[in-house]
Formats: structure tokens, C-alpha cells, sequence
């Protein structure tokens, strides 16, 4: 029994092993990859000269996440006209080898009669948009065709076009929703404030979600408190300090947007007058607010934009 599964095992690999077949070579260093990545920095550089020496007079580029099969891809003379445009429509234009990534060049043996290399590179393109402002900071993956005589025969190029919507975007006006300064959830805010005020903390935390999520500029992105935790926190504050009034500034504006699902946000701007009961100090702290509520009419995020350093001060 052993010997007949030994027997099988050895089959097995023999027949897997019979049906892998080499079809040429891949390299790390190659002519070919020269070219490809001289053509990417004559490109953002404006450099045509260099760049119509690097690609060949039958050159095409096309755009790997465009499906439609008559696209007929950019011929050389475009290529040149993009650079440019490039060059004198975005700044700190760059590409650069994306972390740990490195080109390759293949050599393919079968159906190769032209014999061409392909040479594929994983890069990060950088860069800002003169007028819209929109930056650039995306992984670009590119396919080429490099002929014998080393000049670009065809470009494929795998990216963010999502990117180029946003840059698009930018050349037109559009509204995004409707300002309120007089709105429900702004009297929300305000009462919430007073109550705060006259330390009617009950009330002040009832205009919270039980899941509302807090958090302020001192504290490092991506980390927020529960509603638990910034009643807790808010003790050692009260200990410390009496508040005598909280005064808005200005007015508050709710802003209810059109796009990213209808949100409401109500932004305020205050004074907390305080007196330190150490020394019996009075204090001044500056303090502005964004509030999100949610569709049952409660706080669901608050951020906090303010420096306690103000506490401290002697």
C-alpha cells in the first residue's frame, strides 16, 4: 500500500511537472527597461526631444481600463502634446519606483517573430494641477513594447481615473446643498451649549447618540471617545474650573449636502469664559464645533477644534 501511494505521488509530480514549458526569459536589468523609464521621465519633464527619440514612429499608447474595443490608442504625436501639457499645466510632476517594486523586462520566445520585449513597471505618479488644485499622488502601472532597436513600440497604462474626474471637476461651479443659519438643529446646538452652561449635564448628553463618537484636535487622527468616556473625561474638567458663561460667535450654520448621502452638519463658533478655581484665574477659551446629526435628530459625531494649552495659561 505504501509503495503504491509513493508510486502515485510520483506520477502526480511527473505529469504536473510535464505540463510546465518555458517561453523565453525575464530580466531585472535590460535596454528595454532603460527605455521605458527614460520615456516616463522625458514625459513629465516636457523633454520631447528626448521623448520622440525614445518612441518609435508606429508608437501607440492606450488606457488599460478603457473597455472599448475600437479605441484606436494615442499615436506619437499626441504623446508629444500630452508631455507638454503636462508640463505647463501641473507642478512637482514626478515618477518615481513605488516601494519595494522594481520593472521587468520579458522576453517572450513564442509568437515573437518581431522579436520585442515587454517591459512592465510599477510606479507612483505625483504631482498638482495648476488651475483646479487637485493633487496627484497615485500607483501607475504601465506595460510597454520595446523593439529591437530599443524604441517604445506600444504603451499601456493602469490607473486612477477617478483622479482625472475630480481634475475635470474642478474647471466647472456646482452647489453642494443648502446653508441654513436658522435650522432645528441648530437650536439643538444652542440648547445643548446653555445646558452646558448652567451644568444641566443630563440634559446636555441627552442630545447625543448612545454611539455618538467625540474627538478634537489634540487628539491623534483616527482616535475618537465614546460618549462614556467624554463624560468621564469632562469630570476632572469641572473640578478644576467653573464655567461662567459660553458665548457664540458669530453665528452657526447648518450645512445640508447634496452629495455624500444627505448630511447634515451644524458648525458653531464660541467663547468659554471660565475661572480656574486653583487661583481663581478667568480664562477665555476659543472653541469651534462641528456636530453631524443623524436621521432620528441626534448628535452622531462631534468634533472639537480647540487648544486646552489656554488652561494653563499663568
Amino acid at each position: 500500500m505504501k509503495n503504491s501511494i509513493i508510486i502515485c505521488m510520483i506520477l502526480l509530480f511527473s505529469i504536473s511537472y510535464s505540463q510546465t514549458k518555458k517561453n523565453g526569459t525575464i530580466y531585472e536589468e535590460h535596454p528595454a527597461i532603460e527605455s521605458a523609464e527614460k520615456m516616463q521621465q522625458a514625459f513629465i519633464a516636457g523633454d520631447t526631444v528626448a521623448l520622440k527619440s525614445l518612441l518609435a514612429d508606429n508608437f501607440k499608447a492606450f488606457n488599460g481600463m478603457n473597455s472599448n474595443p475600437d479605441a484606436k490608442g494615442a499615436d506619437k504625436a499626441a504623446m508629444l502634446k500630452r508631455s507638454v501639457f503636462w508640463k505647463n499645466n501641473a507642478s512637482y510632476l514626478s515618477i518615481e519606483r513605488s516601494g519595494g517594486a522594481y520593472p521587468d523586462a520579458l522576453h517572450y520566445k513564442k509568437d515573437n517573430k518581431d522579436d520585442n520585449v515587454w517591459v512592465q513597471t510599477w510606479d507612483q505618479l505625483k504631482g498638482v494641477h495648476n488651475t483646479t488644485g487637485v493633487k496627484l499622488d497615485m500607483p501607475l502601472h504601465r506595460l510597454f513594447v520595446v523593439n529591437k532597436d530599443n524604441k517604445i513600440e506600444r504603451m499601456i497604462t493602469y490607473d486612477d481615473g477617478t483622479v482625472f474626474d475630480d481634475l475635470r471637476a474642478g474647471f466647472s461651479e456646482r452647489t453642494n446643498g443648502t446653508i441654513y443659519n436658522q435650522h432645528k438643529y441648530i437650536n439643538k446646538v444652542r440648547r445643548m451649549m446653555a445646558a452646558f452652561e448652567n451644568m444641566d449635564l443630563e440634559k446636555a448628553y441627552s442630545y447625543f447618540d448612545d454611539k455618538c463618537t467625540f474627538s478634537s484636535l489634540e487628539m491623534p487622527v483616527g482616535e475618537n471617545m465614546t460618549l462614556d468616556e467624554l463624560k468621564e473625561s469632562h469630570k476632572g474638567f469641572y473640578e478644576n474650573f467653573e464655567i461662567t458663561s459660553i458665548d457664540v460667535v458669530g453665528y452657526p450654520d447648518l450645512l445640508h449636502y447634496e452629495i455624500g448621502g444627505n448630511d447634515m452638519t451644524v458648525q458653531s463658533w464660541w467663547n468659554f469664559r471660565l475661572i480656574r478655581k486653583s487661583d481663581k484665574k478667568k480664562l477665555v477659551m476659543p472653541a469651534m464645533y462641528t456636530h453631524d446629526f443623524n436621521d432620528d435628530g441626534k448628535i452622531e459625531r462631534s468634533i472639537g477644534y480647540y487648544s486646552t494649552k489656554v488652561l494653563d495659561s499663568k
